[in-house]
């Protein structure tokens, strides 16, 4: 029980009437511009291998700036706890 292809026909002419074709043509265009910039942007990122190491560079030292932020918040309640 799938749909037919008239069901399919049917729907695609309601959404036509609803959104018409020059505001389909628009999504559709930007929804590709977004893909294509998403893919470019992947391959640039596989290519560049400082940007990697940047990024993990970047994921480090926040990282250590969570952990810092923890051991701060742990001493002052023990401080608070011991006033």
């Amino acid at each position: 029980m799938g749909i037919s292809i008239w069901q399919l026909l049917i729907v695609l002419a309601i959404i036509v009437l609803l959104f018409g074709t020059k505001r389909l043509r628009n999504i559709g265009g930007d929804l590709g511009n977004a893909v294509k910039g998403f893919k470019k942007t992947m391959q640039d990122d596989e290519k560049d291998p400082k940007a990697q190491d940047d990024k993990a560079e970047l994921q480090d030292s926040t990282q250590h700036k969570e952990d810092a932020s923890e051991t701060d918040k742990k001493s002052a309640s023990r401080s608070n706890k011991d006033s």
